[in-house]
């Protein structure tokens, strides 16, 4: 026999990207969920030169990877350029996107359309659980930084590691 008949049973991939700088709650909960529908999920870092983060890349990695370890199916790299690359290099047929309010629903809608007329890739939209609805990587930082409690806002890790950067800096 040959032709898809032949081949095992599809590995169904997809793809959560962003800066997870750093990873939050938020982040982590779309994550999950995305976690329970395929059977392999990569969290992809992206890389911008221009910007400078908080976290070098490979600690965001290492961060994801640790606080994520908990799911056997989830794998973290990084990336640099158009997702839609990432996606080819991988054979990832979906982005899995959390919307937090309608404001995030019009700009990754752009996105959305914008990579399946690239590439033919899908996007995804996951609500977010409403108890992270106003949550943002830059909003944790912010009140991190004056001093503000976000331990209910990151996993007890990366609120860890980010006392530590932000007593540094």
């Amino acid at each position: 026999m040959t032709g898809p008949e032949s081949e095992g049973p599809q590995v169904r991939r997809a793809v959560c990207p962003g800066s997870f700088d750093p990873i939050t709650n938020g982040h982590l909960d779309i994550i999950g969920r995305a976690s329970k529908l395929y059977d392999e999920i990569y969290v992809a870092v992206m890389i911008n030169k221009s910007k400078k983060g908080l976290f070098e890349v490979e600690e965001r990695i290492e961060l994801i990877r640790q606080v994520t370890a908990e799911y056997a199916n989830v794998r973290v790299d990084a990336f640099h350029g158009l997702l839609v690359d990432f996606c080819k290099q991988r054979d990832i047929p979906a982005i899995v996107k959390g919307l937090r309010a309608v404001s995030d629903f019009d700009y990754e809608l752009q996105m959305a359309q914008m990579n399946i007329g690239l590439s033919g890739v899908e996007t995804l939209f996951v609500p977010t659980n409403p108890t992270y609805s106003f949550l943002s990587s830059s909003l944790v930082k912010e009140v991190a930084t004056w001093g503000g409690d976000v331990s209910h806002l990151v996993p007890p890790l990366v609120l860890e590691a980010l006392n530590e950067r932000l007593k540094r800096d």
